[in-house]
């Protein structure tokens, strides 16, 4: 997808690919905050001409925002909850979301990472991230009925992480029922939500038939 003409473009321009479950999570939390934004699909390292000048060191997801280039979710997100604070991705009280913050920081590096050794790694590999992702879901099946959402009654977050992940498992051969009543039921019920659906994209749906 070519990027829309200067007069066309958002304020905000994400960088997404179409696959990838940090890119996702980053479609989400613009579409939970209902931000105007365009949408501009790239490929795996190969970042259009306008991305150039923020570095060797920048990935996708990345946000545009006039004159500044942000990347990796946590910052992006950080970014857009400080500067479009309604509805709030991250609870009130200091002590909360710093909770929030490590428990982000636990999925991205115990789930999300898990995801990509199954997805891409080689056969010995795969098998060993598919096993430790299992093991770790199932363990923490009760904490997903905790509340509506994950850990809160307000949908934030940390279900922008977990969501995408979920969503992804039958690709790698793992069924949300063999995980856990609770994470299933979750999942189930949000992925039906029209905000998940709007943020999938075509390669993304057939993941999950």
């Amino acid at each position: 997808m070519s990027p829309p003409g200067p007069r066309s473009r958002s304020a905000l321009t994400l960088y997404s690919l179409l696959d990838c479950q940090r890119s996702h999570t980053m479609r989400f939390v613009l579409g939970l905050k209902a931000l105007p934004h365009d949408v501009v699909y790239v490929e795996r390292d190969q970042l259009p001409g306008e991305l150039s000048t923020a570095g060797a060191s920048l990935t996708i997801p990345a946000l545009l925002e006039r004159e500044i280039t942000l990347y990796e979710p946590r910052i992006i997100a950080e970014y857009l909850d400080e500067r479009f604070p309604h509805p709030p991705l991250l609870p009130n009280d200091p002590i909360g979301r710093a909770r929030m913050r490590l428990t982000g920081h636990r999925i991205e590096r115990e789930w999300s990472d898990a995801l990509d050794g199954a997805r891409t790694g080689n056969s010995s590999a795969a098998q060993k991230a598919k096993t430790q992702l299992k093991a770790s879901l199932a363990e923490a099946d009760p904490l997903f009925k905790a509340a509506k959402y994950f850990l809160s009654n307000e949908v934030g977050w940390c279900d922008s992480l977990i969501l995408p992940i979920l969503w992804r498992l039958p690709s790698i051969g793992l069924a949300l029922r063999e995980l856990g009543p609770s994470i299933d039921a979750y999942a189930t019920r949000l992925f039906q939500t029209p905000l998940f659906q709007r943020t999938l994209t075509e390669p993304e749906r057939t993941l999950n038939p």
